[in-house]
Order: structure tokens, then C-alpha cells, then sequence
């Protein structure tokens, strides 16, 4: 497998490094919301776009985890960086781990924003039916972003959130990576790391909520904290930008 330098921003110069990784439902614009209120002078943060999304639309590859990682890697290696740490949102929460175990010694800190266990998610059919008919069916995108955020949220930003994921991804992308979060199980390979992890859960979030947190993550770093926010869903980005910029900022620079 080759690795690419994938398309990112770079925010800040600060000493510590970061690279923020994407969802599912969008590209490296996800954080745009929490952008102008990062510490550029405590941190430098780099967000990239994953094979298939946003500028990266053109290119092609297996849409894996250990090809993210790999890609990540290469371009912490084009930043210069040799340590950094991670933010992963939802898929990018699974996919940061996949660095962390395939760059050993280089990641400093993790931090989950409804992240994807290593264990994937499990579905019933109901569930994996309209997660997986959601690659062709707009409606799908939104009723599940409609869910995981409790049913609660404005039509305008649930409308806005389907047509940014629907021209920011690739149909194809889209549904490979699918499989990438939900059916790929290396839990194993994260027992027992060292590396200090904040899981971040949305109470308005049913799907990855804090029990979930505290029966994967808790369980599997024995330096993992879990803080719950009681307005946010799955998006904390765009629902508590501020908490969430606070609550990253602390962690990383305890």
C-alpha cells in the first residue's frame, strides 16, 4: 500500500502538534465551526482531507483504516512532525487509533469526539440497511444524522449537513469507509495502551453514548477520562463549539 500527503489546513505554530481526523458525514471542514477559537500559539493543528473526500475526491485506494493511518502518517512526516497528537471525530475516532498502534511512540494524546470504538459498531438489519442504502439515499443521510442528534436540531442544518456530505464524498468512498468503522474489530490490538485518551460523548447521541464509552474505551486505556456533554449529540462540533474547543485544549495541555 502506498501512502499519500493528503490535502489539509494548517491552523496555528504552536509547540504541540496536532492532526484532527474527519467523520463520516464530511471532509476536514467539520471543524470549521471550532477553527477560530483554537490556541495557535500553544498548538499547531493540521486537518486533512481522507481518500475521497473534499479535495482528496480524486483520489482512489481501499478506503481502510490502515490506509488512513498511513496516509496520516505521511503527512505528519511532510509537516516534520515526529510526535503528535490525535483528534478523531466518529470514524476518525477508530481511525486515529489505527495511527497510534502503526506509528508506535509518536502519538502523544488521543481524544475521541463520538468516537468509533476499535471494536467497530454493531447493527441489526434494520440499522445496517439504512446505514448502507444512505450511500444512494440523500433521506437516509439525514434521518440518520437526524438520529444521532436526538431528534432535535433545526431542518436547515440537518438539510445542510446531507448536501455538504453529499458533495464533499464520493459514493464510493463513502460506502467502503462504512465498512472501515463499523466492521472492523482490532479492540485487541488496543488493550491495555498507555496513551492518555478524553472520550467525549453527546447525551443527545443514542448510538455511540457514554455507556458505550465506558464498556470499550474505558475499558480497553487505563488512562482514558470520559466527559459527557449535555448539549451536544453526535456533532459536538457544531453544537457546543466552544465546550469542545475547552474541554480538547485542557486535556492536551495538562
Amino acid at each position: 500500500m502506498s501512502s499519500v500527503v493528503l490535502p489539509h489546513d494548517v491552523v496555528g505554530s504552536g509547540p504541540h502538534r496536532v492532526i484532527a481526523l474527519h467523520g463520516w458525514f464530511g471532509d476536514r471542514g467539520s471543524f470549521g465551526k471550532i477553527q477560530p477559537y483554537l490556541n495557535g500559539e500553544a498548538f499547531t493543528y493540521a486537518f486533512p482531507d481522507y481518500r475521497g473526500y473534499g479535495e482528496a475526491g480524486d483520489l482512489t485506494g481501499e478506503y481502510t483504516l490502515a490506509e488512513i493511518a498511513a496516509d496520516v502518517t505521511a503527512l505528519a512526516d511532510k509537516l516534520g512532525w515526529e510526535t503528535f497528537s490525535l483528534v478523531g471525530h466518529s470514524m476518525g475516532g477508530t481511525a486515529m487509533q489505527r495511527v497510534m498502534l502503526d506509528a508506535p511512540g509518536r502519538v502523544r494524546k488521543l481524544v475521541g469526539i463520538s468516537p468509533v470504538p476499535a471494536s467497530g459498531v454493531p447493527f441489526d438489519d434494520q440499522g445496517w440497511a439504512l446505514f448502507s442504502g444512505s450511500a444512494e439515499e440523500p433521506a437516509s443521510r439525514r434521518a440518520i444524522i437526524d438520529l444521532t442528534t436526538g431528534n432535535r436540531l433545526p431542518d436547515a442544518w440537518l438539510d445542510e449537513m446531507v448536501d455538504n456530505s453529499l458533495r464533499k464524498s464520493t459514493v464510493t468512498a463513502y460506502r467502503a469507509y462504512l465498512d472501515a468503522w463499523a466492521r472492523t474489530d482490532f479492540h485487541s490490538e488496543v488493550v491495555g495502551a498507555t496513551t492518555p485518551v478524553l472520550v467525549i460523548a453527546g447525551e443527545h447521541d443514542p448510538a455511540l453514548s457514554a455507556d458505550v464509552m465506558r464498556g470499550t474505551w474505558l475499558q480497553w486505556y487505563p488512562n482514558a477520562e470520559l466527559l459527557t456533554f449535555a448539549d451536544a449529540g453526535h456533532y459536538a462540533m457544531d453544537e457546543t463549539p466552544l465546550a469542545l474547543v475547552s474541554a480538547i485544549e485542557r486535556f492536551l495541555a495538562a
